[in-house]
């Protein structure tokens, strides 16, 4: 199941990037017909389309994901995310760094119960490919370092 989910997201966020450029020949491409065009972006905005996952487990034991969500933010925030336009302005923030991110912050106090809770970001994040996967030791920590990209 997982396996198929990783297929699914690349092709879905390759998909995705290749929406975002005109093909010669292609219907409303070239207007012109000019000879030897080349492909131009139809928006002026990188494509940043992502599939965030929450899997109990260390993410190694074939454990089902437990949620998803898509998350899209170029050229505006959407996506079945519950707070789209909050995760995305978390993102900018951080240029896309998961490991800032998911970093705890030093007033948060946790139990050192080990229930882990494995979050993953697969996609394209202002034309990058992301592939993060991080596991925390229990759903406190997971809690204690985000803001509300993974708090779905």
């Amino acid at each position: 199941m997982r396996k198929t989910l990783g297929r699914t997201t690349l092709v879905a966020a390759l998909a995705l990037a290749g929406a975002a450029v005109a093909v010669p020949g292609a219907a409303g491409a070239d207007q012109h017909n000019t000879p030897g065009a080349t492909a131009t972006p139809m928006s002026l905005y990188a494509p940043s389309a992502l599939v965030l996952t929450v899997a109990p487990g260390t993410g190694d034991d074939g454990a089902s994901v437990m949620r998803a969500v898509t998350l899209t933010c170029a050229p505006g925030a959407s996506g079945t995310h519950p707070d789209a336009k909050g995760a995305c302005a978390e993102l900018a923030r951080m240029d896309g760094d998961f490991t800032a991110l998911i970093a705890a912050q030093p007033t948060t106090f946790c139990t050192k119960e080990w229930k882990p809770v494995t979050v993953t970001a697969d996609g394209v994040w202002q034309g990058r490919r992301v592939a993060e996967r991080h596991t925390f030791g229990n759903p406190c920590e997971k809690l204690a370092g985000q803001g509300v990209v993974f708090n779905f």
